[in-house]
Order: C-alpha cells, then sequence, then structure tokens
C-alpha cells in the first residue's frame, strides 16, 4: 500500500533539522532504511546512504538534503486540505518523503538505486554532508545521473548557474570635512563603479535549449570613518551568477575587466568564494525518458545546487522535486499534493522502467 505522502512529508517537517542539528531526522531516515532489506545502508555523520546492490546496468542517484534554514513562526507542521504548510516543506522535505517512499518500493528496480540524505545544504558550501561522504566513501557516490529533490514545483531544471564572490577595496585619502580637497573620497569613488555594474547587460546563453540567464549585483557596501572625515576605503562584495558555458576562470576576469578602468594603485580585488556550473545533460537516456515519459517542462536552473558537484565528479545531474522555489526559506512556506505525487510518480516510472 502507498504511503500518504503529504502525511510523511509533515511527519518529515516535525522533526527539527536546522542546519547542524540534523542528527534527529539522519536517525528516524536510518531506522527506516535499515529496515529494508533490499538496501545497504551506510551512516557516515549525520548523512545517510541506502543502494540496491543488484547489478543493473545502470545506477541512479537519488539526493537530497536533511536540513532546513532557521524557522520564522513555521516549525510546525499544518494541514488545510491538500496544502502542507511548514518549515522544509518545499525546500526539501517534500522531496525526502519521494526519496523515502521510493526506497520502501523499489525491491526490483530496472536500475539500481542509490539514495543519498545529506547534511548541511543551507550553510556554507564547505560544510556540505556530500563533501564528508566524498572524503569517506566516494564509491558511494558513483552513479550514472543523479536527480537532486531540490523544489523545483515537478519542472526538471537541468544543469545550473556558477556563482562567485569578489571583495573589491577602494582607498582614498583622509581629510577633515572642512577641507576635503586634501584627500580622496573612498566612497565618492563608489559613483562610477555601480553605474557600470548597474549598466551591465546579463549574458543569456541558450544550452541545450535551456535559457540560462546570468546576473551582476553588489551585495554589500562598507565604508566611513567619522562623521567629520573623509573616507580612506570603502569596500564592496559583488555577486556573479554565470552560465554553464563559461570556467569560474572567466566568468572572474571579465568581471575583473568591467572594474579595470576605475581601479587604482592602492585598490585590491580579491576573490573571495567561487562555486562552478553544471551544463546540462539533457541527452542521457534515462532524463530523456523521465521528461518524454512524464512530458515534464524542462527550464534551466538559475541558481547554484549540489547538481553542480556531482557533475564535477562526472555524474549528470539535474534538479527535480514536487516544491515551490519560490516559497522556499519564506514563512509561508508550503506545499501541494498534487506537485508531491507527480513527481513521486515521475520518479516511480523512471526506477521501475529505466531508459
Amino acid at each position: 500500500m502507498t504511503t500518504d505522502l503529504l502525511a510523511l512529508t509533515a511527519e518529515l517537517v516535525a522533526v527539527r533539522s536546522v542546519s547542524r542539528t540534523e542528527g534527529q531526522l539522519a536517525d528516524r531516515i536510518e531506522a527506516e532504511l535499515r529496515a529494508l532489506d533490499h538496501l545497504e545502508v551506510t551512516r557516515i555523520g549525520d548523512n545517510v546512504v541506502a543502494r540496491t546492490t543488484l547489478g543493473r546496468a545502470q545506477r541512479l542517484i537519488l539526493a537530497g538534503h536533511t536540513d532546513t534554514v532557521p524557522p520564522n513562526g513555521n516549525d510546525l507542521p499544518r494541514l488545510e486540505g491538500d496544502r502542507l504548510h511548514g518549515l522544509g516543506a518545499s525546500d526539501m522535505k517534500g522531496g525526502l518523503a519521494v526519496m523515502l517512499e521510493a526506497a520502501r518500493l523499489v525491491d526490483d528496480p530496472a536500475v539500481d538505486v542509490t539514495f543519498v540524505f545529506y547534511a548541511r545544504e543551507e550553510v556554507s558550501a564547505a560544510e556540505s554532508g556530500l563533501l564528508e561522504v566524498w572524503a569517506t566513501r566516494p564509491d558511494l557516490l558513483e552513479g550514472d545521473v543523479a536527480l537532486l529533490g531540490e523544489p523545483t514545483d515537478g519542472v526538471l531544471e537541468a544543469g545550473c548557474q556558477g556563482t562567485l564572490r569578489l571583495r573589491v577595496e577602494l582607498r582614498g585619502e583622509r581629510a577633515h570635512t572642512a577641507r576635503p580637497w586634501q584627500g580622496h573620497n573612498a566612497i565618492h569613488r563608489l559613483g562610477p563603479v555601480l553605474s557600470a555594474l548597474d549598466q551591465y547587460e546579463p549574458r543569456r546563453p541558450v544550452l541545450q535549449g535551456c535559457a540560462f540567464h546570468e546576473a551582476l549585483q553588489v551585495v554589500f557596501v562598507e565604508g566611513g570613518v567619522a562623521g567629520n572625515v573623509v573616507p580612506d576605503r570603502v569596500e564592496l562584495w559583488i555577486n556573479h551568477r554565470f552560465a554553464p558555458d563559461r570556467t569560474p576562470a572567466e566568468a572572474e576576469a571579465q568581471v575583473r575587466a568591467l572594474l579595470a578602468p576605475f581601479l587604482e594603485d592602492r585598490d585590491s580585488v580579491e576573490l573571495a568564494d567561487v562555486a562552478p556550473a553544471a551544463a546540462p545533460s539533457l541527452d542521457h537516456p534515462l532524463l530523456v525518458a523521465l521528461i518524454e515519459r512524464n512530458q515534464l517542462a524542462v527550464e534551466a536552473k538559475l541558481g547554484w545546487t549540489d547538481v553542480a558537484r556531482f557533475a564535477a565528479h562526472g555524474v549528470p545531474a539535474a534538479n527535480f522535486g514536487p516544491g515551490d522555489a519560490l516559497v522556499a526559506h519564506t514563512a509561508g512556506e508550503y506545499l501541494d499534493r498534487s506537485r508531491l505525487e507527480a513527481v513521486f510518480a515521475a520518479t516511480l516510472d523512471l526506477i521501475h522502467a529505466g531508459a
């Protein structure tokens, strides 16, 4: 008998799992998976990996993070008809419910399946539970295709854009504000820099029919000394989202070239962090089957997800989950039964029928 997936999601929402506190949820997931004789289960920290070992010709990876952002008055699940409200309902405990129920039912799949429940996705990328698994048991993450249950509202979102942040420091000379001509106002130097960034025309490359849309934004500014002092420095942070037809180095070079006309000798531009993009892999037979048999809409993933980590390890990957990204991380986060059941049906069809 098939489980009520919305009720199962509500149970998962009720288990608090804010980033770095996923242990209780990992315990529950591990216990449920170890009760299934057809799965080999491995626990690494607060990450749980379960897989079939039937020697099938292909292996499908279903992966999802167990953590949520901090609550905002929405930590308790609330069912209203066919809609579930609560922290993580969309991002991404609905996806976890799909994985758990699929794991229970896949005793004779057409493809071997690996289920990866991992911790700490909503915090610094360096803390990701996926990195912990790759460092300890990389063999557990080998596969032909990976589907991540990130919220896509039932659309298949192919690949993902990369992201980088640059820290820029513009220098000046201090002076008394009564005699500003004796100094050099670093904050005033922001004017042409901000104007150039505001006039940036984003690239919109189309890859395998997916329209990506790059972005360049100032996300932080800090400067000033005192109310009567001409400031001698200002710091700004720039975030750049870049399409998967460019490497991180190429994307960084473009931003540096845009800034170059406004820089002086003592200024600095420093790469603070970077995560590569992932190209779509829509020609893989398993993804072709998933899309065509379920008539899925396909779009580019404009944000960054762990699809990029799998792609970097040679595993084609895509995002496919029941939640709506537009309500993720909000106080009004919710999940609808129709999307949950549609994603589950498509996932189960892929497992049972393969390519």
